[in-house]
């Protein structure tokens, strides 16, 4: 084994720790910091995968801005077990359904990857996923649809900010 693959298994074991971890915490801002770890270990692989701009901006939007919205939610929410609602019988029966049907999806796509384990891909570059490949293609063929957003991300802000003022 190299080190890459050693990386991979142990930034695996971490994702899925860490991802078991939000689900059985009890406490709502564990479960969140559970998730942070989800995502630095998500960022290792991108790392791992020669994505260097995805895994910064998985550290910088998810890890970062989304999980501090996340906790400041739940503090504001200020849950605790005496204001939660009992689920009835029929929420159950729909959550047990619904996890079964992702189940079955979960395994038909790993039987379609066992059926795809002999073909791998083949890259002559090395540098595919770095930051100057995209600038260059973002700020050159993208460049209209780039400023368009822009625009579109300005105009929803002030949006949001004539929305929140009071009058």
């Amino acid at each position: 084994m190299n080190t890459t693959e050693i990386l991979f298994f142990f930034l695996s074991a971490v994702a899925i720790f860490c991802a078991c971890m939000v689900l059985i915490s009890k406490n709502p801002v564990h479960s969140v910091l559970w998730l942070v770890g989800t995502f630095f270990a998500i960022s290792g692989h991108y790392i791992l995968l020669n994505a260097q701009f995805l895994a910064i901006v998985n550290i910088i939007v998810y890890a970062g801005a989304i999980m501090v919205l996340f906790l400041f939610v739940i503090m504001l929410m200020n849950l605790n077990q005496q204001n939660e609602p009992q689920k009835g019988f029929w929420m159950k029966l729909a959550g047990v359904i619904s996890g079964g049907c992702f189940m079955m999806v979960l395994i038909s796509l790993v039987r379609q990857a066992a059926d795809l384990n002999n073909k791998t891909a083949m890259t002559t570059d090395g540098d595919i996923g770095l930051i100057k490949n995209l600038g260059k293609v973002l700020f050159s063929d993208y460049v209209v649809p780039f400023e368009i957003t822009s625009v579109l991300f300005l105009s929803a802000m002030v949006g949001a900010i004539v929305m929140g003022k009071k009058d």
